[in-house]
């Protein structure tokens, strides 16, 4: 009897101590255990472990209006993925979106054209550095009002009709006025549409149409000031509309479904070619010329935010699906590897 009452209370003595010992691993915050997950759902919380990779976060892109609709599509096609990242694009223009990116007050500047050495400059004195990636392809559409009999203008014509040495033409048979025009141009008046100093397609214009020739002539490389200029590519196309003998330039995907325009065959001294995503891709259209987009380094390496819509711009869907999307031409397969490896070794 004696012996049973001893055992007894042994163990009663051993179950208090491991319940006294349970107890103060438990008061001890250091080494407290995270709820189960169904210890969460019986808590009644409506937390939820996160997806694996998902981030969030804010992404800040300024510049082209002709880049503009590529980085909205990604960045909708992003939200699918990553839906707690806020993307925000906007286009006054590449030059503008220099000034800010370089400013550092974005995180991505589109361009479509590549940064200049004074723009460059800028980035350097402000300790901005950036990473170059070209994302797609897209042709300058020279046109008219669809009923102007013209067709086809050579890069002499369109010099005559809008370079530094024809300011005030009121006409299209004006141009002829300067020796240079080898087309047959009607004595019809001339409305002048296109974009201002602040788009990259006004710098790339400038440079692949009336660079060479205002050169050889001793003038400035640039337009003649008198025409309507407005950043808005819409805006301009609805000028061009306006008058059956307007001349104007956009980007190709902005003017190829546009109605009440006509798209100009331009001779950049091979004959006349039209502007179609084949032409253009091929660089057998001579007004064609490369999207970019700049990324910030620094922003990109302290931002997953950045970085992860960065990735995925440069993913098929980017690159491949994005771009097809809104009417540019995607880069070859072995310009998009190009591209990737230009980010990858950032």
């Amino acid at each position: 009897m004696r012996l049973q009452k001893l055992l007894v209370l042994i163990i009663g003595l051993i179950t208090t101590f491991a319940l006294v010992a349970a107890a103060c691993g438990n008061d001890d915050d250091d080494g407290a255990a995270a709820p189960s997950t169904s210890e969460q759902q019986s808590s009644g919380s409506d937390a939820q472990p996160a997806p694996a990779g998902t981030v969030s976060g804010s992404v800040t892109i300024s510049g082209s209006s002709t880049v503009e609709p590529i980085s909205v599509r990604v960045a909708e096609l992003f939200e699918d993925v990553q839906p707690d990242v806020a993307v925000t694009v906007d286009g006054p223009g590449t030059g503008d979106g220099f000034k800010l990116f370089c400013a550092g007050e974005t995180d991505i500047s589109d361009a479509s054209r590549q940064i200049k050495d004074s723009e460059a400059e800028d980035c350097a004195e402000s300790g901005v550095e950036w990473v170059e990636l070209r994302v797609g392809i897209d042709g300058i559409a020279v046109m008219t009002g669809e009923s102007n009999p013209v067709e086809c203008v050579t890069f002499n014509d369109i010099y005559g009709l809008v370079g530094p040495e024809s300011t005030g033409f009121g006409s299209w048979s004006d141009a002829g006025s300067l020796g240079l025009a080898t087309s047959d141009l009607p004595d019809a008046d001339l409305d002048i549409y296109g974009p201002g100093e602040e788009s990259g397609t006004f710098d790339s214009f400038i440079e692949i149409v009336l660079e060479d020739i205002a050169d050889e002539r001793g003038q400035d490389a640039t337009t003649r000031p008198d025409y309507n200029a407005n950043a808005d590519d819409n805006v301009i196309i609805q000028g061009i509309q306006s008058s059956d003998t307007s001349f104007g330039w956009v980007g190709f995907a902005f003017a190829a479904n546009a109605s009440g325009v006509k798209l100009l065959d331009v001779d950049g001294g091979d004959g006349c070619v039209g502007a179609n995503a084949n032409t253009i891709a091929s660089g057998e259209y001579p007004v064609s010329r490369s999207l970019y987009i700049y990324v910030n380094k620094a922003k990109a390496e302290a931002s997953p935010a950045v970085s992860a819509y960065v990735d995925f711009y440069m993913s098929d869907e980017g690159l491949g699906t994005a771009v097809a999307d809104v009417g540019y031409v995607n880069l070859t397969d072995e310009a998009k590897g190009a591209t990737r490896a230009n980010w990858a070794g950032r």
